[in-house]
């Protein structure tokens, strides 16, 4: 029980760190204008998922995941 919880402090700890700079401004221009991301924007309203931008994010944070699941 006490490795999950390390686990969860680290995952945590991490997901702050990432949030703080993406909240910031230091995120990549291209974060979420990727194309492959749905935008429909009309007169008095916006609709936007970002498909693509939520496959490479997933497909990043499984190899970290795996590779923190090895130490």
């Amino acid at each position: 029980m006490r490795e999950l919880g390390k686990f969860l402090i680290m995952l945590g700890a991490i997901v702050l760190l990432l949030g703080l700079i993406l909240w910031s401004g230091f995120a990549p221009n291209w974060l979420g204008r990727l194309p492959g991301d749905i935008r429909i924007e009309r007169e008095h309203s916006a609709f936007y998922f970002p498909i693509v931008t939520c496959i490479i994010l997933s497909i990043l944070l499984s190899i970290l995941l795996s590779i923190f699941r090895r130490f």
